[in-house]
């Protein structure tokens, strides 16, 4: 729903604003997302601790979660509308740039707000909010306000949908928990919410800035107009990586119960089932993305097929990050500094590995397009590399197997690699085929060679429960 949702913003954005706008908005958003991530102080994960050991009602743990990302907005806000150059560091400031700062507080509440609707499994609102309103509403907006101007245009679109989803989130938030009657700020308490999640708040920002340091990167290093290839290609490629996080407020208070009753190897046995599954998806959906990567490219403008190399690193570095992503699911509950310092060291050689493999292509005389995919490359060693330590360590701490690779993805993966190609060797004329029909081909290649050979009888069951339980409710 969300990459059905989100191509229309894609065209719009590659098509009416062209690469330098898009470019431009990409880096200020980067620096606007990292600035509500760090608002939240971990409490997308850790709200879910803290509401299941908390003696207080659960109306003043939400709410007290609420103050605080409150504010450690305004402050981070302020900064960033003094300091604009920080969003735009490389071109001028001009129009409403630095007013994007002030919706910082709004995808922080949002945040917190579907985290605690997610503890009383309150998916649907997640999905309402993520995958329907927020990019519904700026695909509309870029669309309306590219009449109003296109040098601002990207700007309020994003600042309309980040209100339009906290919307979305506050009123069945308000709806599950209510009003905080009663409810008085404690700055004793606020204070050791904030120091207790800060190893939380670290691991998170550190797993956004794996996937977004790269963007920053090349910010530095290339004009705006590489900025927004690469950013087109990073949007299409970070919808595999939703799968993960949907599955974030769910795993997290089904791991902390577990692990409330030391069932280690129930814990196990959700990381390897949910690592599978995610893994699964990523694994097929980066197969339809990057085998007809010119002609999905292609889509949102022809001056941004130059990004097919980075779409194609950028898909398979979803898949490999994914072991690695659902074993930090537990590892930041049992192992938090040990897994914040895992990924400290892991960022740093990402970034290092970056800027290395940019200077080299740029010092052979590689094309720029090239030295711009880079980035991307070292992102996918980075995460795979990642992926490996922290599985074995979780392994390591709860005696038990936690990776979710099954064979049975890799013949699938070669099965629809196979047909795939064939459908890239059509006429130029006819690429519009390799989307129309070679995509659907490539799924239903992987996914019979999936449901035929990979599923446990654990996996059929749940299918096989699934309409029963829907009935039931």
């Amino acid at each position: 729903m969300r990459l059905v949702a989100r191509l229309p913003f894609l065209f719009i954005a590659g098509r009416i604003y062209g690469p330098d706008q898009v470019g431009r908005f990409a880096l200020a958003v980067v620096v606007v997302e990292l600035a509500a991530l760090i608002a939240t102080l971990g409490l997308k994960r850790g709200l879910a601790q803290a509401l299941s050991e908390g003696d207080r009602p659960a109306v003043c743990v939400v709410w007290d979660a609420m103050a605080v990302a409150l504010i450690a907005s305004l402050i981070a806000s302020a900064v960033l509308v003094m300091v604009p150059e920080v969003m735009y560091p490389n071109s001028p400031i001009r129009g409403m740039d630095r007013w994007l700062a002030l919706i910082v507080f709004a995808t922080a509440w949002s945040d917190i707000s579907l985290a605690a609707l997610a503890y009383r499994r309150n998916v649907k609102a997640t999905v309402t909010a993520r995958a329907v309103i927020e990019p519904w509403t700026i695909s509309i907006a870029a669309w309306a306000f590219s009449f109003y101007s296109l040098r601002d245009g990207l700007v309020l679109s994003y600042i309309a949908s980040m209100a339009a989803a906290l919307i979305a989130s506050l009123i069945p938030f308000i709806r599950s928990y209510g009003l905080p009657y009663g409810w008085r700020p404690r700055p004793s308490i606020l204070l050791r919410l904030a120091r207790r999640n800060a190893p939380l708040a670290g691991a998170d920002a550190i797993e956004w800035g794996t996937r977004n340091v790269d963007r920053f990167i090349l910010g530095v290093m290339f004009e705006p107009k590489i900025v927004g290839i690469y950013y087109m290609a990073q949007q299409v490629a970070s919808i595999p990586g939703k799968l993960k996080t949907s599955f974030d407020p769910i795993l997290g208070p089904v791991v902390t119960t577990a692990l409330a009753r030391n069932d280690k190897e129930a814990v196990a046995a959700q990381i390897r089932q949910v690592g599978f599954w995610i893994m699964a998806a990523q694994v097929g959906l980066a197969l339809m993305g990057s085998i007809p990567g010119e002609a999905v490219m292609g889509i949102v403008g022809p001056q941004f097929v130059a990004g097919t190399a980075a779409l194609g690193f950028l898909l398979t570095a979803e898949a490999a990050a994914s072991t690695g992503a659902v074993s930090e699911s537990a590892l930041v509950y049992i192992a938090r500094f040990r897994n914040l310092l895992i990924s400290l060291g892991m960022l740093g050689f990402q970034i290092g590995l970056s800027f290395g493999l940019i200077f080299a292509m740029r010092g052979v005389g590689w094309p720029v397009n090239y030295q711009a995919a880079g980035p991307a490359l070292a992102l996918l060693l980075s995460v795979g590399l990642t992926s490996v330590i922290k599985s074995n360590f979780l392994s390591h701490l709860l005696k038990a197997r936690v990776a979710g690779w099954r064979w049975p993805m890799l013949w699938g993966a070669l099965a629809a690699i196979v047909v795939g190609t064939v459908f890239t060797w059509l006429p130029r004329r006819y690429e519009w085929a390799e989307v129309v029909f070679g995509i659907p081909a490539i799924a239903a290649t992987y996914l019979f060679v999936l449901f035929r050979w990979a599923l446990t009888p654990a996996d059929r069951a749940l299918f096989k429960s699934m309409p029963k339980d829907s009935a039931a409710g």
